[in-house]
C-alpha cells in the first residue's frame, strides 16, 4: 500500500488548509523533506514537505480545494513496501500534473451510497441553492461533490448547452482568475470582518512637520550604516504610549463568550503589499525595541512578505494594525479592521501644503489619518481622544524621541 500523507496540523487553531499549487506530479521521485504543495491556512502559506522518500502514486486533492486537517492529500510510493497504487488511487492519479480526475460514473447517478463527500463551502453552497447533495454525482477526488457540480445540479442539465454557449461567447472578451491563496483568504477575511464588526472610520489631520525635520536629521547617519528609516518606524513607535491610554483600542472582540479582551501588550501588524496580495506580518512588542530597531524590523518584514518566506509566529499575535497608502494614499480611507481586533489605523501621504499657523499661512507637511473601529467595543468619543493623543506625539517628536528611545 502506498504511504498516505495528510495535512498535518500545520498550527494551533489551523481546521483546514487550501491546495494552492502541487509542486510535484504523478510519478515523480521525491526524497524525504523535499517541498510536496503548497497550502494556505488562515495563519500564512506553507510547504508541506515530503515524509518519505519514494514515487508520488497519486494526488488526491485538487488545486483550490479546502481540505481538513488530517485528509489524506497524497500517496507516496516508499521504497521496500508495495509498489503499486491501490485501484481507488490509480483511478485519481493525474496525467502530467494535471487536476485528478474523477472515477466513471454514469451521468446524473447519484453519489455512492454512504457518506456524502464535500467539503464545508460546497455542503454551504447547496444549502443556499436548494441542492439535495444525496442527489448529485461528483466530480471530484473519489467522487467528492465540487461547487461546480452543486451549480450544475441547481441549474438543471437543460442549461448546460446554454451555459456553454455563454462561456464560448465570452471567451474573446473575458479573463478568468481563480480565486485562490492569499486573494481568496483576503476575501474570507475581509467578508468575515464586515459581517461581524460594526465599522466606523474617524478621520483627522496631523501636522508632521517637526517629525519629518527630525527624521531628515536622522537619516544621513541611518543610511551610511545601511539601515532606513520611514514614518511607519516613527507611528509605530508613537502608538505604545496612547494605545496604553486607551486600551478599548489594544483589544479584540471574544463573539462566542461574548467578552472583550484588553491585551497585556502593545503588538502592531503592518499591511503591507505583496505580489500575491495584501498580508500583515506583526512588530512584535515595539515598547522594548528602540525607534531603529522597529524601522529595521518593519523593513525585514516587508522583504519577508514579499519573498513568501514569513514564519507563522511573524504573522501571529498583533493588537492593532496600521496600514499605509504610501506616496499615492489620497486623502482618507476607510480601513476594514483585521478581525478579531477592533481598530485599524490607515497612513495616508505627507504632503506640503498651506496651514494657518499663529496666525500666519505657511507650508507645512500635512498627513490625514483615518481611524476604523468596531463600534461594537470602541465609541465614537474614545476613538477621537486617542486619535488626538496619537497625533499629539506625532506633532511634537522631540518631546519623548530621547536618545535613549532613538537609538
Amino acid at each position: 500500500m502506498p504511504f498516505e500523507v495528510k495535512l498535518p496540523d500545520i498550527g494551533e487553531g489551523v481546521a483546514e488548509g487550501e491546495i494552492v499549487r502541487w509542486l510535484v506530479k504523478a510519478g515523480d521521485s521525491v526524497t524525504e523533506h523535499q517541498p510536496l504543495v503548497e497550502v494556505m491556512t488562515d495563519k500564512a502559506s506553507v510547504e508541506i514537505p515530503s515524509p518519505r522518500t519514494g514515487k508520488i502514486a497519486a494526488l488526491l486533492a485538487e488545486e483550490g480545494a479546502i481540505v481538513p486537517v488530517g485528509t489524506v492529500i497524497i500517496s507516496i510510493e516508499v521504497a521496500g513496501e508495495a509498489a503499486a497504487a491501490t485501484p481507488a488511487a490509480a483511478a485519481h492519479a493525474p496525467a502530467h500534473g494535471s487536476a485528478p480526475a474523477a472515477p466513471a460514473r454514469p451521468a446524473s447517478a447519484p453519489a455512492a451510497s454512504g457518506k456524502v463527500q464535500a467539503m464545508p463551502a460546497v455542503r454551504a453552497l447547496a444549502k443556499e441553492l436548494g441542492v439535495a447533495l444525496e442527489e448529485v454525482s461528483g466530480s471530484g477526488p473519489g467522487g467528492a461533490i465540487t461547487a461546480d457540480d452543486v451549480r450544475r445540479a441547481a441549474n438543471g442539465a437543460s442549461a448546460a448547452p446554454a451555459a456553454s454557449r455563454a462561456a464560448t461567447t465570452a471567451a474573446p472578451s473575458e479573463k478568468r482568475i481563480p480565486l485562490r491563496g492569499l486573494r481568496r483568504k483576503i476575501a474570507e477575511h475581509m467578508r468575515h470582518s464586515l459581517d461581524t464588526a460594526a465599522h466606523f472610520t474617524f478621520v483627522a489631520e496631523c501636522d508632521m512637520t517637526a517629525l519629518v525635520q527630525h527624521r531628515e536629521r536622522l537619516l544621513p547617519s541611518v543610511k551610511q550604516k545601511g539601515g532606513t528609516l520611514t514614518y511607519l518606524a516613527y507611528l509605530v513607535k508613537a502608538l505604545i504610549e496612547p494605545l496604553r491610554a486607551y486600551p478599548l483600542l489594544n483589544a479584540r472582540l471574544d463573539d462566542e463568550k461574548p467578552e472583550i479582551v484588553l491585551e497585556p501588550a502593545v503588538h502592531i501588524g503592518i499591511a503591507t503589499a505583496t505580489e500575491e496580495g495584501l498580508t500583515v506580518p506583526v512588530v512584535h512588542d515595539p515598547a522594548s525595541r528602540t525607534l531603529l530597531q522597529v524601522a529595521s524590523e518593519i523593513q525585514r518584514l516587508a522583504a519577508a512578505a514579499r519573498a513568501g518566506s514569513l514564519k507563522l509566529e511573524e504573522l501571529q499575535g498583533g493588537t492593532f494594525t496600521v496600514t499605509s497608502t504610501g506616496a499615492h494614499g489620497g486623502l482618507l480611507a476607510t480601513p476594514i479592521l483585521h478581525h478579531p481586533q477592533v481598530a485599524i489605523l490607515g497612513v495616508h501621504e505627507v504632503k506640503k501644503k498651506p496651514a494657518v499657523v499663529d496666525g500666519q499661512i505657511m507650508a507645512r507637511d500635512l498627513t490625514n489619518l483615518s481611524l476604523s473601529l468596531d463600534h461594537r467595543v470602541v465609541d465614537g468619543a474614545v476613538g477621537a481622544d486617542f486619535l488626538y493623543a496619537l497625533i499629539a506625539r506625532l506633532e511634537r517628536p522631540d518631546e519623548w524621541l530621547t536618545p535613549e528611545v532613538v537609538g
